[in-house]
């Protein structure tokens, strides 16, 4: 009885995405789960991972569209909540970054902290140069390549890269910006390279939550 969708031609489907639709006393409701790794009972052992269960409606509906969109029956563009590339993805990021500048130049305070794998895409990374800058501070943990030069005079003061190398290898993807003292908090699939951005079926969710905004944060 399993469907099995090959996805988009072109475009490598990398979101970690899943998506379960009960009938409960006469109503369907939607459970999904959005992780930052495969669902991998092996790297699973050894990868450290987050996801988010939950069954909030406007990302249910989004996940609904994004499936329908994996599977031909949907050429849906726009999403309520959800970042999916090639679509929303790296725009949103843009806007993200460029919040936090705008609101350092009003006498505010600017932060960005995200933790991912690679950080490879030139765009971001010139963007991330003129945050730093301008003042924002940025805290950036990396595993794998960064391809960003932290701590450089007039281009990188504000930026701190750490790459944490333990037992466990560091998967996971947490995006967190400050937002005037009022922080948008994001996880998902996706790294911050052109791949992902541009090439692949990504999808990030937003975290809402203040006290798993706090988590993410202490993690």
């Amino acid at each position: 009885g399993i469907h099995v969708v090959y996805g988009i031609i072109g475009f490598k489907t990398h979101t970690k995405i899943s998506l379960v639709v009960r009938k409960e006393k006469g109503k369907l409701r939607n459970y999904f789960h959005i992780g930052t790794g495969n669902y991998n009972s092996n790297t699973s052992r050894f990868y450290t991972d987050i996801g988010f269960l939950s069954t909030d409606p406007d990302i249910s509906s989004d996940l609904i569209e994004l499936f329908n969109y994996l599977s031909g029956f949907s050429k849906q563009k726009i999403y309520q909540k959800l970042l999916v590339s090639p679509n929303s993805l790296r725009e949103k990021f843009i806007f993200l970054i460029k919040r936090e500048i705008e609101n350092v130049k009003q006498g505010q305070k600017g932060e960005i902290i995200a933790k991912m794998n690679s950080l490879v895409d030139p765009e971001i990374i010139q963007l991330l140069y003129l945050a730093s800058q301008t003042g924002v501070k940025i805290n950036l943990i990396v595993r794998g390549i960064c391809c960003l030069y932290p701590q450089k005079q007039n281009l990188s003061e504000n930026i701190h890269v750490k790459s944490i190398i333990g037992h466990f290898l560091e998967h996971s993807r947490i995006f967190w910006f400050y937002n005037n003292n009022n922080s948008e908090v994001f996880i998902g699939s996706a790294d911050w390279m052109k791949r992902n951005l541009d090439r692949r079926i990504e999808a990030v969710t937003p975290i809402e939550d203040s006290n798993l905004k706090t988590q993410l944060q202490n993690l």
